[in-house]
């Protein structure tokens, strides 16, 4: 959330805001690297405040920044693919979006929002959507009752499996998870979330559901939020790890991931203040016998398979969709070609004869593998043994 501090401290001014050093963030270059960072997502995220007013000029200018700051610093790469993320040999930015009320209920948003690098949307935040549901009671949009995923809701899942975008369920209520990882066809995550099990914050993922997210291929990524984390305000680093080796139990090492949230709250544990205190998080885990092929999936590996699934999935419906429209195609061609032929075969003149009939076969001359004529010919003679659908 580096965008969201721009914003309030800074007017998006990035001239007036040091991103090499800067101790009134937990984000900065210098730190990123010191942490051994090699991948960052950095979230475009508007205060619910903005919904149903201007949400989508708001996210779009908070996009805009992102871009900026990951373009203009030699030091960083902005990558919209896994495999940009995988090659980068700088700070690699991805953009998301945090919250669905950044779309204002519509697709066509969603998709120019994808066109300009956004690679991942949480379909809540601290709010409802008029389709999908937040974890969260502190705003009164939208009540629902018994519908924490709306049709609509689903056709936003369904559009964002087809573009290739990362659906992101922290934030959304337990209920709206369930549908979701029931409903995507494509691996979901939780970018900052933790185990319910061991902090029962309404923000963190209860096992039943860690288990569905299994099955799903997804990723859930360890949120070190104090109060997420410890129920608390006041805590330190083993309980983070603690986290980590209950979700290692539940659903192995290879559905985590680490979603820290610097600068998205206040309050994290102690020797894990910053983005450069990464190293250490490491070191407890392998004092915890964590293995060094479970480790570099968690830093990396594991979220470069996920995103790398849900762009095979995004490649699958493509085909899939090319296919059923080049049948459909061909079906519809088929059918009138019949039709045609078979006008011309009850009239006394050739097609080539009748102006209009010959007008209307114009456009599926690329179709026929041999010149027409002979086709009208042929297919005179056998009319009567071919069925007209």
């Amino acid at each position: 959330d580096l965008a969201l501090r721009l914003r309030m401290h800074h007017n998006n001014k990035l001239s007036t805001f040091n991103m090499h050093n800067n101790p009134k963030v937990a984000t900065d270059i210098s730190r990123l690297i010191a942490g051994h960072v090699g991948g960052q997502v950095f979230a475009a995220y508007v205060l619910c405040t903005a919904q149903d007013k201007d949400a989508v000029r708001l996210t779009l200018e908070q996009i805009d920044v992102i871009r900026r700051m990951c373009t203009e610093n030699p030091e960083m790469e902005l990558v919209t693919t896994a495999e940009g993320m995988k090659n980068s040999t700088k700070i690699a930015c991805l953009i998301s979006i945090e919250g669905g009320h950044s779309i204002d209920s519509s697709l066509a948003a969603l998709r120019m929002f994808y066109q300009l690098g956004v690679r991942s949307m949480a379909l809540t935040h601290n709010c409802n959507t008029p389709w999908a549901e937040s974890s969260s009671s502190y705003y009164t949009y939208y009540q629902q009752k018994n519908n924490s995923l709306t049709e609509f809701g689903k056709a936003v899942v369904n559009e964002m499996n087809r573009l290739g975008m990362l659906v992101d369920l922290s934030h959304s209520s337990w209920e709206t998870a369930r549908a979701v990882l029931k409903h995507s066809t494509a691996p979901v995550i939780f970018t900052h979330s933790a185990a319910y099990a061991i902090c029962n914050n309404i923000r963190n993922v209860p096992d039943d559901q860690l288990l569905l997210l299994k099955e799903n291929g997804g990723l859930i990524m360890v949120n070190f939020y104090s109060s997420f984390v410890a129920c608390s305000n006041n805590t330190n680093m083993s309980v983070v790890a603690d986290h980590f080796d209950h979700l290692k139990r539940v659903i192995g090492a290879e559905s985590i991931g680490i979603g820290a949230d610097f600068d998205g709250a206040i309050g994290f544990p102690k020797g894990l203040e910053d983005v450069s205190k990464y190293p250490a998080l490491i070191e407890e885990l392998i004092s915890r016998n964590w293995t060094e092929e479970e480790l570099a999936g968690v830093l990396r590996l594991n979220f470069l398979r996920v995103f790398r699934k849900v762009e095979k999935v995004r490649k699958l419906i493509l085909v899939s969709s090319s296919q059923n429209n080049e049948t459909s195609q061909l079906k519809y061609c088929l059918n009138f070609l019949t039709h045609i032929l078979t006008v011309s075969c009850s009239s006394a003149y050739s097609l080539y004869d009748n102006g209009y009939l010959y007008s209307q076969m114009e456009f599926l001359e690329e179709f026929l593998p041999v010149p027409f004529i002979f086709l009208e010919k042929d297919f005179c003679s056998l009319l009567s043994v071919i069925p007209i659908n």
